[in-house]
């Protein structure tokens, strides 16, 4: 297990459970954290570390639904994943709508817990290199979206000075500055890095 590797915070007040999934997550090379209430999860909490929360959606003290709702107001986005009895299936619906990524029923199987983490911890992974992308893109100055469009266009330098009635001298400063600031390797990673962003974008409209 390393720094880099993701931590899987564990709240449970049943030490068995604590235990037993400390262990399967530890033989994975997964960080392991383990709290018995939600209350003490938040006071040792370090937001900078990514990774994954499993906990029972009944917890003594804050419930599962208040933690939720804590982290909501923290702008958290560290997925949450239920695990619950088959008496609490409305309570975990009731946590998902919360912003629960997931939910499991025990007796759970531990490959099927493993992947559903796995899942999630990609998902934020691919989330949060979407939002560094768009935020560099975010620092480009109009004229420099106006280039990068225009690439995408398949336009070349003698092309979009033409068309921006620029020199060809300032398209080429206007080309390193925009690599320099999306952190781009080539033309071929910057068309993937600003398509990406749209993709995602139209997808989210669509999706509201």
């Amino acid at each position: 297990m390393t720094k880099n590797n993701p931590t899987i915070f564990i709240i449970d007040d049943e030490v068995n459970v604590c235990h037993a999934l400390s262990w399967l997550f530890k033989s994975v090379q997964f960080n392991v954290e383990t709290y018995e209430n939600a209350q003490l999860f938040l006071e040792k909490y370090n937001p900078e570390k990514h990774g994954c929360i499993i906990m029972d959606v009944r917890l003594p003290g804050m419930s599962g639904l208040e933690l939720l709702e804590q982290l909501k107001t923290q702008r958290s986005n560290i997925p949450v994943i239920i695990i619950t009895g088959y008496g609490d299936i409305q309570m975990a619906v009731r946590a998902m709508k919360a912003g629960a990524v997931d939910f499991i029923l025990k007796p759970f199987n531990d490959q099927c817990l493993l992947e559903t983490v796995q899942k999630c911890i990609s998902k934020i992974a691919n989330t949060n290199s979407i939002d560094l992308i768009q935020e560099r893109i975010n620092n480009l100055s109009e004229r420099e979206r106006q280039i990068i469009n225009l690439i995408l266009d398949g336009k070349l330098n003698k092309q979009i000075a033409y068309e921006l009635s620029i020199s060809i001298s300032t398209v080429e400063a206007h080309r390193a500055n925009i690599m320099h600031k999306m952190q781009a390797k080539n033309v071929a990673q910057l068309i993937k890095m600003y398509l990406q962003v749209q993709f995602n974008n139209e997808y989210s409209n669509i999706q509201n």
